[in-house]
């Protein structure tokens, strides 16, 4: 384990701080909101403020997370990683630090299989990597427990464009907001949808990937290239500054939308057919290994494998349905009119 280093406990006492007052502040956080807002239906309609700013998401509903924007490659905020910063290990040498019991987000991307730690990822949320020759974008929220991958290209004036992503320091729904170096538009992690900017409106191509427990994706993908701790960055890389969030069941920041038929951060793995929302827990995944079901005529199987991998296809056409593994009440904030399986 490394030595502390200054910003790893100038960022935690940032974080404990932040817990402090917004317990205070969102005490009343339980109580359900009467009617929900539903993050589709009422935020399609782009607007523009008195000096122009176009928006989907009114900026006064946007919350600062307490650190300031984010640099990239560069130690400012919660930084994101640029490519200078990302360099890989192999398995092997990567399990003398990892834990067989920590969560790594796992992809397949046109045969190359990459991890990306959570202990990294928690101190940066964002790695601007590239893979097989294709920009991509790894994005992680702890507070919302999704890991989420898009294809690292924006659209400008009629053209694909090749950005970087960074930390706004900004929140919406406790979800991270992120910012294209391009444009400086204001991007949501969770849908990947630009909220606020230039670009209000457009949406990011989500990929495949999952968050699987180290034990089982290494005895199954021993070629697999993992993220090193040698970003470049001081940081206590091992050591979680979230402490006991992921279990209990307080929101350090509030939420449009609450439901509480399941526990806020139970694990679901939310889609979207043919403009229906659909979240299965992961526990009724894990006992029951595959699920058959039907949403607006469309037959899906969902399989977990021994790996932890998800899968998820249109039984009829085969076609992969990409999935999003959030914390319940994060997928419910922004998809209010979601079905929960199993609950009718």
């Amino acid at each position: 384990m490394k030595k502390s280093h200054k910003g790893y406990w100038i960022f935690a006492i940032l974080i404990i701080v932040v817990i402090t007052v917004f317990i205070t502040l969102n005490s009343n956080s339980d109580k359900k909101m009467e009617k929900p807002i539903s993050y589709e239906s009422d935020n399609t309609e782009i607007k523009t403020l008195s000096d122009g700013t176009k928006y989907l998401i009114d900026p006064s509903k946007i919350a600062s997370g307490g650190p300031s924007k984010g640099g990239i490659g560069i130690d400012k905020g919660i930084p994101a990683l640029a490519e200078e910063n990302i360099k890989f290990v192999s398995v092997e040498k990567a399990d003398e630090w990892i834990e067989d019991n920590e969560l790594v987000l796992a992809l397949n991307y046109k045969g190359i299989e990459r991890v990306y730690p959570l202990q990294i990822l928690v101190w940066h949320e964002i790695a601007n990597d590239n893979i097989a020759g294709e920009p991509i974008l790894i994005t992680y929220c702890p507070l919302c427990g999704s890991g989420i991958a898009y294809e690292r290209k924006i659209e400008i004036n009629g053209e694909k464009a090749e950005t970087r992503f960074g930390t706004s320091g900004k929140l919406y729904n406790s979800n991270l907001v992120m910012y294209d170096e391009k444009t400086d538009t204001y991007w949501q992690q969770i849908d990947g949808k630009a909220i606020v900017g230039d670009l209000t409106g457009q949406e990011l191509k989500e990929i495949s990937i999952d968050t699987v427990v180290w034990r089982d994706w290494k005895s199954s993908h021993k070629n697999s290239e993992v993220l090193s701790q040698e970003t470049g960055f001081s940081r206590r890389y091992g050591r979680d500054p979230y402490g006991n969030y992921y279990e209990d069941s307080f929101l350090i920041f509030d939420v449009e939308n609450r439901d509480d038929r399941i526990h806020p951060k139970a694990v679901v793995f939310g889609i979207k057919v043919n403009d229906n929302y659909k979240a299965y827990k992961e526990d009724d995944l894990i006992k029951e290994k595959a699920i058959e079901d039907e949403i607006d005529g469309v037959r899906i199987r969902i399989e977990r494998g021994d790996d932890g991998v998800i899968k998820i296809e249109n039984v009829e056409t085969g076609e992969e349905i990409v999935k999003e593994r959030d914390f319940w009440f994060a997928w419910y904030a922004f998809h209010p009119e979601t079905k929960l399986y199993g609950f009718g």
